[in-house]
């Protein structure tokens, strides 16, 4: 029979939460108002569901502490959040077999209708963390924090938790961690935290960090998102790369529907599950069809694929030529564009600005890495 581990002692550094220690540090924190964003947390923390799920049941906390709807089954009636709903950005098995970094983390949040703010923990300028910790503790946004469990001398390397608060007093966050099988929820120094996310994670050769996440546009049910597939985050990055050089000099509607309907097969409809998303499906889709630029999009990449060119020439409408934005925008101001769509359009440009951010970001480390 295998050796099997029933969870580990933490560092003398850390405080348990449920020790007498713990409650204190609990206590005055909460007297303090550094716990005002934690009950939200505390209700939806649960434990990651595979060995290298610390993503993204980080994540399921998070999107269901912020109260978004997912829009999509989970079981039989019940829409909720848990790690098989997390799928958008990279295939669970790649998950299972490597985990995931910081950017396809944010990426993952992006798609399932989150607000999200990356920092990396660069430099030795710890403002932005105090800052981060502070919002997190104000309840006004979710914070979870990638860090290296080797530089706070725990097994293990790199890891995602939640946090759930902050005592200022003793400058001490409050990690909730989902490997609850491993190590209980505790309390650490905030300096100690932020030198566990300073260190490299070699999958990017970036230092690691945190994401803020708020709740996105209210009342709005996210219908369609790109899904990086098999290819990865990297791999749609990539593309969408490829794409750029033509886009910036395409200037007729028919041309830009060309270049982005390939891109069309990484559009994901959400029409399994509630209601309200068939309906953010179904709504987006007559108002495409109300365009003008609709039928020039027909004709040049056929009726099948329409739809699907036509939002991605909407997400795309700030990387084109002058002319064809300019035909762009007076067709969107005189159908009086659907909130909907527009809501729909913003989220998939927000995905697509966040893969150009991080392809750059990437070109700059290999660019720094190249110099040494």
């Amino acid at each position: 029979m295998p050796a099997t581990s029933y969870r580990r002692a933490l560092p003398e550094d850390a405080i348990e939460f449920a020790s007498p220690a713990g409650k204190q540090v609990f206590a005055e924190a909460l007297a303090a108002g550094g716990l005002d964003g934690y009950f939200a947390l505390a209700e939806q923390f649960h434990t990651q569901a595979e060995p290298a799920f610390c993503g993204l049941g980080s994540l399921v906390v998070a999107l269901n502490a912020l109260a978004i709807d997912p829009g999509r089954s989970w079981k039989g009636p019940w829409r909720w959040f848990s790690e098989e709903l997390l799928d958008c950005c990279v295939p669970l098995e790649q998950v299972r077999e490597r985990g995931i970094d910081l950017d396809e983390l944010a990426c993952l949040a992006r798609c399932n209708g989150a607000s999200v703010e990356l920092t990396r923990a660069e430099g030795d300028d710890e403002r932005a963390w105090r800052a981060a910790l502070g919002a997190s503790a104000s309840g006004e946004v979710v914070v979870i924090a990638a860090y290296d469990r080797a530089v706070l001398g725990q097994t293990g390397q790199g890891h995602y938790s939640p946090i759930g608060g902050y005592s200022a007093a003793r400058d001490a966050a409050l990690v909730l961690d989902v490997a609850r099988f491993k190590y209980p929820p505790h309390w650490l120094g905030a300096s100690r935290l932020w030198a566990a996310m300073r260190a490299i994670d070699p999958a990017t050769s970036r230092p690691r960090g945190w994401l803020a996440l708020r709740r996105g546009a209210p009342d709005v049910v996210v219908g369609f998102s790109l899904s990086c597939g098999a290819s990865g985050w990297r791999g749609l990055a990539a593309e969408i790369a490829a794409l750029e050089p033509a886009l910036a000099t395409a200037t007729t509607v028919g041309e830009l529907a060309r270049l982005v309907a390939p891109l069309g097969h990484h559009l994901v409809a959400r029409e399994p599950g509630a209601p309200e998303s068939r309906d953010a499906v179904a709504s987006t889709r007559t108002a495409l069809r109300r365009l003008a630029m609709h039928a020039q999009i027909v004709a040049a990449v056929g009726a099948e694929g329409a739809d699907a060119a036509t939002l991605l020439v909407l997400a795309f409408a700030a990387q084109v030529a002058p002319l064809a934005r300019a035909t762009i925008a007076a067709d969107v101001r005189a159908a009086a564009l659907d909130c909907t769509l527009a809501a729909q359009v913003s989220a998939l440009t927000a995905q697509a600005a966040a893969l150009g951010a991080v392809r750059e970001a990437r070109s700059a480390c290999a660019d720094r890495c190249a110099d040494a």
